[in-house]
Parts: C-alpha cells; sequence; structure tokens
C-alpha cells in the first residue's frame, strides 16, 4: 500500500541559507527540518516555495533572493533554470572551482578518514563552449507542433526547448534550432530519440540514434542539415556498432597532446574527456606528479584510448595499458602505432574480473601505475598495486566518493601515503567533480611532488 503524499504548502517561505550541498542546491532549516533550495547559495535569505515534501528532509526552488550572496552571477543562459545541463551559472567561476575542492576535502575527510599532505591547486579552463562531447534529447511534442532538441529539463525526463547551448562547442550549441528544423522535417521525426556530439580539433559530428530507417528524402534533408551547417550527419540504427556516415560525411576525429607530441583519433561513440582544455591540464598534472622516468615500467589501469598511456611512453621505458572495451584497446594500438611509440603496449582485460587480475604477476614489476577508473572506482584492483611493486601511484578520478573509498583502502590497508589531491573543474557550470591524487608507498618522508601547493 502506497503512502498519500502530503500537499505541498500553499505560501512561500523564507529562508537562511546555511551552505551548499554536493549536487549544488542551498541547504537551510525550517522548524529544524533540512531543506534543498534549488537556485540559493550559501549565505543567501531566500523566499522558496516548496516542490516536495519528504520524511527528513524538504525540497524548494527559489522565488526571490532577498539577501544576495557576493558570489552570486547573473545565469548567462537564458534557459537556465529549466535546463538540467546546468545547476551553478549562478554562481561566479572562481566560486564554483573552490566549492568543489571544498567537497572533495569534505568527502576525503567524512569517507575516506584522510586528508593529504599537500593540496593541489584546482584545475580549472574555460567555463564557456568546453563540451565536445554530449547526448542531446530529441522529442516531438504534438501540443507545440514542433521538434525540441536539448538536454533534459531538470528533474524531469521532459526536453528542454533550447535555442541554443553555451555549454556545447559553439559548432553545435549555436546550431541548436538549424538541428531541430532538420528533424521536424523528416518523416521519422518521431522515432529519433537522441542525438550525440562528438568533436575533435576538427570536425563536428552529430550521431542521430534513429528507431526506424531514414527514407531518401529524409537523408536528402540531414544532407541538407550538413551543408547548411559543416556539421557532419552519422546515423545509428541500433547499438555502437552500427554508427555509420551519411554518404560524403565521413571524417577523422582527432584531439592532440601538444605538450606530450600525442595525437589521437577516435570514433564519435569512443569515451573521450568532453573538455579539450581540461584534458590537457590534466594530462601535464599527471605526468608531472607521476614523474615517470626513463628506465621505469609504469601501469596504466583503464587506460581507454590511451590518453594517458601514450603521453606516459614518451617518458617511461615501457607502459602496459589495461582496458575492457577491446574496440578501444585495437584503436589504442593503432594510435600507439601512429605516434610511433612501440614501447606503449595494449591488453584487453575486465578489471573488476578474478582471472584477468591472477595473470597480472607475469607481467613483472612495474615502479609506478595511474588508474582512471569509472564513477565505480577500482577497489578490486589496488591488492595487485603493491604486490606488482607500484612504489607511486596517480589516481584519476571521475566520483569523489569511490576515491574517497579507495584511498581509505590505500593508506589504512596497503600501505600508501596520500601526498597530493586536488578538485579539477571538467564540467563548468554543473555540480560534477572531477579530481586527481598522488599516492606513495610510506616509508622516509619524500618532497612534495611536482604540482602540490
Amino acid at each position: 500500500m502506497s503512502r498519500r503524499r502530503r500537499p505541498l504548502p500553499e505560501h512561500p517561505v523564507e529562508v537562511d541559507v546555511e551552505s551548499l550541498s554536493h549536487d549544488g542546491r542551498g541547504l537551510g532549516h525550517v522548524d529544524g527540518k533540512a531543506v534543498f533550495i534549488d537556485g540559493a547559495l550559501a549565505g543567501e535569505r531566500v523566499s522558496a516555495r516548496y516542490t516536495r515534501l519528504q520524511r527528513h528532509y524538504d525540497e524548494a526552488r527559489v522565488l526571490e533572493v532577498l539577501r544576495a550572496a557576493p558570489e552570486r552571477t547573473p545565469p548567462r543562459c537564458p534557459h537556465f533554470g529549466v535546463c538540467g545541463g546546468c545547476r551553478l551559472q549562478h554562481l561566479a567561476g572562481d566560486a564554483q572551482v573552490r566549492f568543489k575542492q571544498g567537497i572533495l576535502q569534505d568527502v576525503l575527510a567524512r569517507l575516506g578518514k584522510v586528508a593529504p599532505e599537500n593540496w593541489l591547486a584546482p584545475l580549472a579552463g574555460g567555463p564557456w563552449g568546453y563540451r565536445r562531447k554530449a547526448r542531446l534529447g530529441v522529442r516531438f511534442v504534438r501540443k507545440k507542433g514542433r521538434v525540441l532538441v536539448g538536454f533534459r529539463e531538470r528533474g524531469t525526463s521532459l526536453v528542454t526547448d533550447l535555442t541554443r547551448c553555451d555549454i556545447l562547442h559553439p559548432d553545435c550549441g549555436a546550431q541548436l534550432p538549424a538541428i531541430a528544423a532538420a528533424l521536424q522535417d523528416l518523416g521519422i521525426r518521431e522515432r529519433v530519440p537522441q542525438v550525440e556530439l562528438a568533436i575533435g580539433e576538427g570536425p563536428a559530428v552529430l550521431v542521430f540514434r534513429v528507431l526506424e530507417s531514414p527514407s531518401p528524402g529524409d537523408v536528402a534533408r540531414l544532407e541538407g542539415l550538413a551543408a547548411e551547417t559543416g556539421l557532419h550527419v552519422y546515423l545509428q540504427e541500433g547499438g555502437i556498432e552500427t554508427i555509420r556516415p551519411l554518404p560524403r560525411q565521413e571524417v577523422t576525429l582527432r584531439y592532440t597532446l601538444p605538450h606530450h607530441g600525442v595525437h589521437i583519433d577516435f570514433e564519435p561513440a569512443d569515451f573521450t574527456q568532453v573538455n579539450l582544455e581540461l584534458n590537457r591540464l590534466m594530462v601535464d598534472q599527471a605526468l608531472a606528479l607521476l614523474d615517470p622516468q626513463p628506465d621505469e615500467r609504469v601501469l596504466d589501469l583503464f587506460c581507454g584510448l590511451g590518453n594517458f598511456t601514450l603521453p606516459l611512453a614518451r617518458r617511461a621505458a615501457g607502459v602496459l595499458g589495461i582496458e575492457a572495451d577491446s574496440g578501444l584497446v585495437a584503436r589504442a594500438r593503432r594510435n600507439a602505432e601512429r605516434n610511433h611509440l612501440a614501447n606503449a603496449r595494449f591488453e584487453v582485460a575486465d578489471l573488476y574480473g578474478e582471472a584477468a587480475l591472477s595473470s597480472w604477476p607475469q607481467q613483472g614489476r612495474f615502479e609506478k601505475a595511474l588508474l582512471d577508473p569509472p564513477r565505480t572506482g577500482a577497489l578490486e584492483v589496488l591488492e595487485w598495486l603493491p604486490r606488482l611493486g607500484v612504489e607511486r601511484l596517480v589516481y584519476v578520478s571521475c566520483y569523489p566518493a569511490t576515491l574517497a573509498r579507495d584511498a581509505d583502502r590505500l593508506v589504512h590497508g596497503l600501505g600508501y601515503r596520500l601526498v597530493a589531491a586536488g578538485a579539477m573543474d571538467m564540467f563548468p557550470h554543473t555540480a560534477h567533480i572531477e579530481a586527481m591524487a598522488l599516492f606513495e608507498r610510506a616509508g622516509p618522508h619524500r618532497a612534495p611532488a611536482d604540482g602540490a601547493a
């Protein structure tokens, strides 16, 4: 038997906002009960309307800011507050970065029971036009009589009616109306649920997911979109293996890491970092912290296309990259060949599988390692690091909670020190936090690594 939802209060409530929650909402209390307020900032007093009542906390949204925080700034996007692509445009950029560094500090201390010996200065780049990979929803809305293309509305499955998007690369962000107009003219307009953007340093690719094969007329309209916008159109009729370009639309997607003399080719559906500028800063910092030497072997786990592996191979005796996706490994090998890096090897292995891990001792000793796992973290592979002789480890994280959990195991169970850590603002204007941490085997105190503050 479902519990009946209580009716929302009719009148707004005034709240003093005490802090900013991990998801970017203001946190205050009303009659002793926590209220998470969308659109509020720490230090503000706001008038808010309840949107949801829960047993242990409530949710609300700002109606009026009665006392603004000094970090409040006018949102640039006209869709802010509705679109779910951003949550923090009302918070000044430098304050966003400080917020993320603070969240990382809190999570490491609270969940991992660790604190770094040195804090790395947060990595941040340009806040606009940074997204080179994105998945946008598509929906034909009969009541409006047209197709909408955009991110989902905040807290719903509806597609935001975007006229532009300033966090997307300009080649796409300024073309959303043209993309929507082209879809509007398709006979299968109700059978296109999403479009994905992929951009390297050159052409931009749009991959249209279609649930029905387009007619020759539909193909002609999509080719017209390509001619009009300069975007390259691909279709996906099933799994990622079905992605194919329209005639005369195939291009090579590529990005470079200029400080390391490396270029990396990729396919539209491959995982690459959404923010090229921040990715370059991240690779630079990771190599400075790891400091591979010409006589050392390095292990790169969850290596993907070789984003870290190939730059490491420029400086180390050898690098072994391990990745579960066989397609990514095949392309990583080709990238190594194109970059003339014979000392970079790649193997396919499920890093969460015991059978794959049991064969690692046959690979020999590795003085250093780099981990760049998904949100689930790398707990399953940590036990093998000291057995393989890893003395220094750089951990790149896209989810601070699993970084903290794994740091707990490394420090309190496996004999490593947390030498340095810092946040990375890979997704400006969102509450998403990425981080980097440096671990070393416990022993005589070493000087702080390069880049540590």
